[in-house]
C-alpha cells in the first residue's frame, strides 16, 4: 500500500512561482514513477507531468512545458512540482500520483496511476 501527501498550494499573482510537494509512504520497495495531474471543476483529471526513473523519462504537457519541472529525491520519497510564471489557467486543483506501470505510454493518462494524493488548490489570479 502507497500513500501520498501533496503540499505547498495558494494563492498567487500571474507571473509568480509556487513549488508544490508530494511525500511517498508505505511500500516503498517498489520503483514508482511520480506524476502530477490536475482538475478544475466540470472538467477531467488532466496530466500535467511525471518522472519515471524506470523509463529514465520525464514528460510535460505542452501547456507547461518550460514554465513547470518535475523533480524527484529518491532518498526522502519525495517529488516536486516548481511551477513558474504562472497563468490563471493553471488554476486547479493539483495531484499527485504513482504508478507501477512498466509501460510508458500509460504515463500521460490517470487510468495508468493506483496511488493519488488528497489533492491541493493553485489559484493564479489575474
Amino acid at each position: 500500500q502507497v500513500q501520498l501527501a501533496e503540499s505547498g498550494g495558494g494563492l498567487v499573482q500571474a507571473g509568480g512561482s509556487l513549488r508544490l510537494s508530494c511525500s511517498l509512504s508505505g511500500d516503498t520497495s517498489r520503483s514508482y514513477a511520480m506524476a502530477w495531474f490536475r482538475q478544475t471543476p466540470g472538467k477531467e483529471r488532466e496530466f500535467v507531468a511525471v518522472n519515471s526513473q524506470r523509463h529514465g523519462s520525464i514528460v510535460y504537457a505542452d501547456s507547461v512545458k518550460g514554465r513547470f519541472t518535475i523533480s524527484r529525491d529518491n532518498a526522502k520519497n519525495t517529488v516536486t512540482l516548481q511551477m513558474n510564471a504562472l497563468k490563471p489557467d493553471d488554476t486547479a486543483v493539483y495531484y499527485c500520483a504513482a504508478s507501477s506501470t512498466i509501460i510508458m505510454s500509460q504515463l500521460k493518462f490517470k487510468s495508468g496511476y493506483g496511488y493519488w494524493g488528497q489533492g491541493t488548490q493553485v489559484t493564479v489570479s489575474s
